[in-house]
């Protein structure tokens, strides 16, 4: 978008407005920014705008103009400018995200009046509980690891495929290896697991003997035997 004093009244083009003059608002200076765009944009690719908002999204950490720029062989004068217009569009429409310049790049940043609503996110809304079957699941791969499929589901009485996939999903458990006797995959706690539990090892997990029926092992061993693997 090229800055300078404009035409006079009654002859700016559509969407134009002058980056100088403070009577261009927030929405004209984005609706100039996608006009320039998508003249800019060869046919069928994705607009600055568009290109822009995708790499911030997946950014960890501030991106400089001059990486944003090669990545999208673009100017950095231009890139430079779409971004703070970006920045102050959404500033202007209260979006619940700021796009900032921090550290010599720009990334992505939650707004501050909307830390309240983040920090219970975070604390509670991504505390997902596990059911009951998980948790069942969960323990027996944590005190039989590495374990097969067959075997947790000999233990619990009942399938177990479906679960054990929700805990890979979580990141609970992981692939560790096959049985060399049968070839089955066999399932393992992952280091997120300990994480979450607040233990140093598998040597910190609590004894579980006292709270199992003393035939419990005699009847999973005969429940796996027949289930095979």
């Amino acid at each position: 978008m090229q800055n300078g004093s404009g035409p006079g009244p009654g002859h700016a083009g559509p969407g134009h407005t002058d980056a100088g003059d403070p009577a261009g608002g927030p929405a004209e200076g984005q609706a100039a920014a996608e006009q320039a765009d998508d003249q800019a944009v060869p046919e069928g690719g994705p607009g600055l705008r568009a290109s822009l908002e995708a790499i911030m999204l997946v950014a960890d950490e501030p991106v400089s103009e001059v990486v944003i720029a090669q990545v999208l062989e673009r100017p950095r004068a231009e890139v430079a400018g779409a971004l703070r217009e970006l920045a102050a569009s959404y500033a202007a429409e209260q979006r619940g995200f700021d796009l900032r310049e921090v550290a010599g790049g720009w990334r992505f940043y939650t707004r501050e009046e909307c830390a309240a609503v983040v920090e219970r996110f975070v604390s509670d809304g991504q505390e997902v509980r596990l059911t009951q079957a998980a948790l069942e699941t969960l323990a027996v791969v944590a005190y039989r690891q590495p374990v097969s499929r067959a075997r947790v589901s000999a233990v619990r009485g009942v399938n177990c495929d479906g679960v054990i996939r929700t805990l890979v999903l979580r990141g609970l458990v992981e692939e560790a290896g096959t049985d060399p006797e049968t070839g089955a995959i066999l399932f393992a706690t992952t280091s997120y697991f300990l994480e979450r539990l607040g233990l140093p090892s598998l040597d910190a997990l609590p004894e579980l003997a006292p709270f199992l029926p003393d035939h419990l092992d005699d009847e999973t061993d005969a429940g796996n035997e027949s289930a095979g693997s």
